[in-house]
């Protein structure tokens, strides 16, 4: 991954150069107010990600299908001769970072802090160089939005270390696992690796799990010339204060894989787990059962999606996208957060009554419990599913996408 600048026309298309470039050049006015003594910064971009299948199967070193979007992090930075960083982000508190003690710190845990002082120690650890830096960061990836935002910053903050000090020289799918590791141990999320990856590499791909080093094949579709678009819905509901039911997902499912000896339900054949199903019940609960089959069917229906695609069968697609997401609020259960809590539910019944009858898909989109779906729209019914999800979850709830062709990189302005 050496820096190699991109045009602003690759991130975005060239019919929305214009709008991007008044984003990029407000960036920069706020660098030089903010760092007047600075040289001249670099830009940097790290895209959100969607997740077209795979719904918490790579934490279980699984199979995934997943894409990175139009919709990015970005920065613009310089080193500034210490050791500490310096960080500006559009809507949050400014923050600084000693980096010369790299250990983590209880204070830290849930914060960007953390997982700044995670990655310079990751980076440490795998023999690449850091040092400080200032920087000024904006972004389109929402909180909240279940387009990554999290992992985009954390593969933004990478590819800054690796630009600024390392001559750009950073395998992807390395800065990948290692901010992977950021969030797991310095922020205290215990994240699966789709997030990170997908927003590394870039373009669509079908992620492989099962060995240290995932398996990554590349996708080309083009989902427009085929009548259909990609849109994500933000229910407005809250992620804060469901750490628990996340981590609960791969805790269950990890007991399920002990019962074979197994950490990891990769590892378990489901022809095996079948088998033992009935000595498995009530020895387990029975959510992790269910859990546990969802992962089978999911992590067998990704090989088939990809092929759909290769394969130019769009229907056939469509319909698997569907399916995982029956699994995801059947088995996986992780579409209602609560009683009073059951956004995604309501976002996805609209959807399956609006889309079932013209060839349209849905599904759970990431962690669940709350946040957003995703849909394939027909584009002459795009227009009236944007107003009717707007009309209940507020303006600007839905969000068309496209797939960006690359991950994180050096932007060129």
């Amino acid at each position: 991954m050496k820096s190699n600048p991109v045009e602003l026309g690759l991130l975005y298309g060239e019919k929305n150069v214009p709008a991007q470039r008044e984003r990029w050049q407000k960036l920069t006015a706020r660098f030089h107010d903010l760092f007047p003594a600075q040289d001249a910064p670099r830009f940097f971009s790290a895209p959100g990600r969607t997740e077209i299948s795979g719904n918490h199967t790579d934490h279980q070193n699984g199979r995934v299908l997943a894409a990175s979007v139009n919709l990015d992090t970005i920065a613009a930075a310089r080193e500034n001769g210490t050791n500490t960083v310096r960080i500006y982000s559009e809507g949050y508190a400014p923050f600084s970072v000693e980096i010369q003690n790299l250990s983590p710190r209880n204070e830290e845990v849930g914060t960007t802090a953390g997982i700044v002082r995670g990655c310079a120690a990751n980076l440490r650890e795998n023999g690449f160089r850091t040092g400080g830096f200032d920087a000024v960061i904006s972004s389109s990836v929402l909180s909240g939005s279940g387009l990554s935002s999290s992992a985009a910053f954390e593969i933004l903050i990478n590819k800054i270390f690796a630009c600024l000090f390392n001559a750009g020289d950073m395998d992807a799918a390395l800065s990948a696992r290692m901010a992977q590791k950021s969030e797991n141990d310095y922020f205290g999320k215990p994240s699966g690796l789709m997030d990170q990856m997908a927003s590394s590499v870039g373009g669509m791909v079908e992620i492989d799990f099962e060995k240290p080093q995932a398996q990554i094949d590349a996708l080309s579709y083009d989902f427009a010339a085929k009548g259909y678009e990609l849109a994500i819905v933000g229910t407005g509901s809250s992620h804060e204060d469901l750490t628990d039911a996340y981590a609960a997902i791969p805790k269950e499912m990890k007991d399920v894989a002990r019962c074979f000896g197994q950490e990891k339900l990769r590892a378990v054949k489901p022809e095996a787990f079948f088998m033992l199903l009935p000595k498995l019940y009530g020895k387990v609960s029975d959510r992790a059962l269910l859990r546990a089959m969802h992962f089978f069917d999911e992590n067998e229906r990704v090989p088939k999606q990809a092929q759909a695609l290769r394969d130019d069968r769009l229907d056939d697609f469509l319909k698997l996208v569907i399916e995982s997401g029956e699994s995801s609020w059947k088995l996986l259960q992780n579409v209602v957060a609560s009683e009073s809590q059951q956004s995604l539910a309501i976002a996805l019944e609209l959807s399956r009554r609006m889309l079932s009858e013209c060839g349209g898909a849905w599904r759970v989109h990431g962690g669940g419990f709350a946040g957003t779906i995703l849909a394939f729209v027909p584009q002459e019914k795009m227009a009236e599913y944007r107003a009717r999800m707007d009309a209940v979850f507020g303006e600007g709830a839905c969000v068309p996408l496209q797939i960006r062709p690359v991950g994180a990189v050096e932007v060129k302005l």
